[in-house]
């Protein structure tokens, strides 16, 4: 059972919603694009594929693979890539791990952890620090230009596209969105002097 382009996978758990967070209910809709699972595992490879991605691998995927909806007349219905069964249809992944391995981003995907707002530059209630992060899963277009995981960087506003990795919040964005590298000392924005 291959398809001539797409991948074949299935949820990592079975589940379609991660809504659960740190044993909290977040969510019970449906319709919450927030919470619906990200991580597959790939049951098949595309005919032809020659890629780094093999059957067994775990791989993120977008928002809308797992998610319920209704339709006008209020009919659940699966998105567009539902097989049958538990099995979906995905085109390109956005990150893959092997299953002893770390996960790496694919093509022009990168991910990166927010980091904590200690309120020592702009003032705000936000518990992020804005526009800043440290790449999380790298890919081999951001190392070409000289970023390795763990550089701290500066990104566009607007580029986040938060996921849950292992209980950890990324957002996933694309390489040239990376705007800033940060020196290791600071965190690219001047302290005030009290």
């Amino acid at each position: 059972m291959r398809s001539p382009q797409y991948f074949v996978i299935k949820s990592k758990d079975g589940h379609r919603y991660d809504n659960v967070r740190n044993g909290i209910i977040i969510s019970t809709s449906k319709e919450d694009h927030l919470v619906t699972t990200r991580e597959a595992i790939i049951i098949e490879t595309p005919i032809g594929y020659e890629g780094p991605i093999e059957i067994g691998d775990a791989v993120l995927v977008h928002h809308n693979t797992f998610k319920i909806y209704f339709d006008m007349q209020g009919r659940e219905k699966s998105a567009w890539n539902y097989f049958k069964d538990d099995l979906f249809f995905i085109d390109d992944p956005y990150a893959y791990k092997k299953p002893d391995g770390q996960w790496k981003g694919i093509g022009r995907y990168v991910f990166v952890s927010p980091v904590p707002n200690d309120q020592s530059g702009i003032k705000t209630t936000d518990t992020e620090f804005p526009l800043v992060g440290i790449i999380k899963f790298g890919n081999d277009e951001m190392l070409e230009l000289g970023l390795n995981e763990g550089d701290r960087v500066v990104f566009e506003p607007e580029s986040e596209y938060p996921f849950y990795v292992n209980g950890e919040k990324v957002y996933r964005m694309y390489t040239k969105n990376l705007t800033i590298k940060l020196n290791e000392q600071d965190n690219g924005i001047k302290k005030e002097d009290n």
